[in-house]
């Protein structure tokens, strides 16, 4: 049987300082098993390309939570599946959802250099290439009673508000995780592949719901709220611990089980 591993990055498999050690081996273990392992995640397309050839990857890779998927040629050129509008589209949209909501969205790429690192802990090139965007607009999150009519309002323009534990970001109506899953799906010829899915935040709910088995890594304060009642019925499995150690305990019990 042909598996996947789909993986959000930030909050799941690297902690906040940006680390996956605790998940080195097992990556490692998948990949010689041929499984393989799918970022999902709001990175850009140049963040996850690092973080792939840092891990020795070379599987597709999904973006800016679900705005386009990449992959690999067999000549080694990539290929690009875009999922929504493009950044240059998107940009201005905030800006008019900011004067119809009565609250200035401030974006990522609009934060000085000193804003950017306190809430990303990024610096330099890194932060830059984070603030790079192609298929979304992250965004300072809003006050929590203005969430919900921001949401309201962005689907009235068919559009998607999708919150993270950093920033929230704008994308198109229907470009979002599980989408990108299905479609990768498709575009690879693989609609029966079993696929595991990881993720930590409520952008990741709809990878999780798109998924043969899903796992919420919590962070070092327990799972986000949003999963409470998914893991209390069994429909989400909760990782023994947080971050990378976490992940490679839950994909390792996941292997064990399938293959039994």
């Amino acid at each position: 049987m042909t598996r996947w591993v789909v993986t959000d990055l930030d909050g799941t498999l690297l902690d906040h300082n940006y680390s996956w050690e605790p998940a080195r081996s097992t990556i490692s273990a998948l990949k010689q098993q041929g499984i393989l392992v799918i970022p999902c995640t709001s990175k850009t397309a140049e963040e996850v390309r690092a973080f792939r050839q840092d891990a020795g990857l070379s599987d597709p890779f999904i973006v800016e939570n679900g705005g386009a998927i990449y992959g690999n040629n067999a000549d080694g050129s990539e290929w690009v599946v875009p999922l929504g509008a493009a950044h240059s589209i998107l940009r201005p949209q905030l800006d008019h959802l900011s004067q119809a909501l009565g609250h200035e969205l401030v974006a990522l790429e609009d934060l000085s250099a000193e804003q950017g690192e306190a809430l990303t802990g990024l610096r330099g090139e890194a932060l830059a290439s984070a603030q790079r965007r192609e298929w979304s607009v992250p965004f300072l999150t809003a006050p929590e009673a203005l969430r919900e009519p921001l949401r309201q309002l962005a689907a009235q323009h068919e559009l998607l508000v999708v919150q993270g534990n950093r920033m929230s970001h704008l994308l198109s109506g229907g470009s979002h995780k599980g989408r990108a899953v299905e479609v990768l799906k498709q575009h690879l010829q693989q609609p029966d592949v079993a696929v595991l899915g990881l993720g930590d935040s409520p952008n990741d709910l709809p990878l999780l719901e798109a998924v043969d088995q899903a796992v919420v890594v919590p962070g070092a304060q327990g799972p986000h709220p949003v999963f409470q009642e998914a893991i209390a019925s069994g429909r989400f499995q909760l990782a023994p611990a947080p971050h990378g150690e976490g992940w490679a305990r839950a994909v390792s019990a996941w292997l064990a089980n399938e293959s039994r």
